[in-house]
């Protein structure tokens, strides 16, 4: 059975303009007992205003009369077409007036920092349509040349884990998809094991091959030493008699 609205006020009234029982009531306002009777002493909902549910549309007086006559009889809710069928409204999530301005600025930066999500999921984070995700995508937008990226969860537009969620549901679709297009995408989007196996870079080949066969310090060597003087020539002393000449 569904609850009526202000449930609680809507048992003090029954409590004061009504013969009901306190199950009878507790039962329809999903209180209780000894609740109900709490409120019919005072110790309970002291001050609460009386919510009158047949004049709410919740009640009809003749199902008040019927409980009345039979203790054991339980209320219902006063049936309402219009909410037959009455889904919740879908759209983009609601934003103060005072955050709307921040937006562009959470939009840019979710596109920046985040470009895997979509923009259904940056639509409901944020609370924006579509065309204008677009348009800062494309970097069309009318003020892009003054927005500056901003968190939008230290903006307040969002919670971090819903932020997180985004990212993890976003990363699951890409790794069942298998994209992996750049490398700062593949450090948010593979996990370590796919990126274990992923196919290593390709190295430069060398301009000359049989390098790795030539040894530069076997020549170096060689002209070491023939640059190196002869022993013999540090004791090549001048004769005795070429002394004798030169002496006066």
């Amino acid at each position: 059975m569904a609850k009526p609205i202000m449930a609680k006020a809507t048992a003090v009234w029954l409590v004061d303009n009504t013969t009901l029982t306190f199950k009878q009531v507790a039962d329809f306002c999903e209180l209780h007992e000894l609740e109900v009777q709490g409120i019919a002493d005072g110790d309970v909902a002291a001050g609460v205003k009386g919510f009158d549910p047949v004049t709410n549309n919740q009640l009809t007086q003749d199902e008040i009369d019927k409980a009345e006559a039979d203790p054991l009889y339980k209320l219902k809710l006063k049936f309402n077409a219009a909410a037959v069928g009455e889904e919740k409204r879908r759209g983009p999530r609601y934003t103060p007036l005072s955050k709307r301005q921040d937006r562009p600025a959470s939009i840019l930066w979710l596109v920046k920092f985040h470009p895997e999500l979509s923009d259904g999921q940056i639509s409901k984070l944020v609370g924006t349509t579509k065309p204008t995700i677009q348009a800062i995508r494309e970097r069309t937008h009318w003020n892009i040349s003054n927005i500056q990226p901003i968190d939008p969860v230290a903006l307040g537009l969002c919670k971090q884990s819903e932020l997180d969620a985004a990212v993890q549901k976003a990363a699951a679709k890409k790794a069942a998809d298998g994209a992996v297009m750049s490398d700062d995408e593949r450090r948010k989007l593979v996990s370590t094991e796919q990126s274990l196996d992923l196919n290593p870079e390709p190295k430069i080949p060398t301009a000359i091959s049989g390098l790795e066969t030539f040894s530069l310090s076997d020549n170096a060597d060689d002209e070491k030493e023939d640059d190196l003087p002869d022993a013999d020539s540090f004791f090549n002393l001048p004769e005795d008699g070429a002394d004798e000449d030169e002496q006066p």
